[in-house]
């Protein structure tokens, strides 16, 4: 005799275990985020995309470049933007290779006069039974050879920063007035005109009167 016997399927616990609540949120918070993220490009492109696109013309551009040039060749060799602007370049470019030549020369000599002093110190501190090495030192003391050692070194230092800030007022100078040669133009003539006029007395020694008297009017005019 045969008997069939059938025995139902158990369910897979693995498959039908739930997700733990922490993971659950994790993902939606990184589906939240990550749709803030999207949402903040695509209004960034849209605002960029609104925005008026501005295209210079030939003579605009052409401006720009004199007035960058002008500085860059400053920078490159001083006083070749103030001939580059033209003008009165032939007065400021001596006047800038004077400021440098005379900061670059008071420099030499505070750096000498700096290093004999070094060496007359150097030569009392190793032989101190020694009055003096350099003759132009001989009834010099001590105290006042370091004090005039520093006031040398003080001034080196200062010509440095002063070449410096000459060589930066030369492309100063080359920028501010490429622009205003060419970018504000304020006109090419200018007058001054004096009228006379009746004005009345402010309040003091002639208040009294209630009369006007005789000035002047001075007209500013641009053209």
């Amino acid at each position: 005799m045969i008997s069939l016997c059938s025995f139902a399927q158990q369910p897979n616990i693995a498959k039908l275990t739930p997700l733990p609540a922490d993971s659950v949120v994790k993902a939606t918070q990184d589906t939240v985020k990550e749709s803030r993220r999207a949402r903040k490009r695509r209004e960034e492109l849209e605002a960029k995309a609104k925005e008026p696109i501005i295209f210079k013309d030939s003579t605009r551009l052409a401006i720009e470049a004199k007035t960058t040039k002008a500085w860059k060749r400053s920078a490159l060799v001083p006083g070749w933007g103030q001939k580059t602007n033209g003008g009165l370049w032939w007065i400021k470019v001596p006047l800038i290779y004077g400021g440098l030549a005379t900061t670059v020369v008071v420099f030499d000599f505070n750096n000498r006069y700096y290093k004999e002093l070094l060496e007359e110190l150097a030569f009392r501190t190793e032989f101190p039974n020694a009055s003096y090495q350099n003759p132009d030192y001989q009834y010099a003391s001590t105290q006042g050879l370091i004090s005039a050692k520093d006031y040398a070194r003080r001034n080196r230092d200062l010509m440095v920063l002063l070449t410096v800030g000459v060589y930066g007022l030369n492309i100063v100078e080359a920028y501010v007035d490429s622009m205003l040669k060419y970018r504000w133009n304020i006109g090419q003539k200018m007058g001054v005109k004096v009228t006379p006029t009746w004005m009345y007395a402010p309040n003091g020694t002639l208040a009294y009167t209630k009369l006007p008297v005789m000035g002047a009017k001075i007209t500013l005019q641009l053209k």
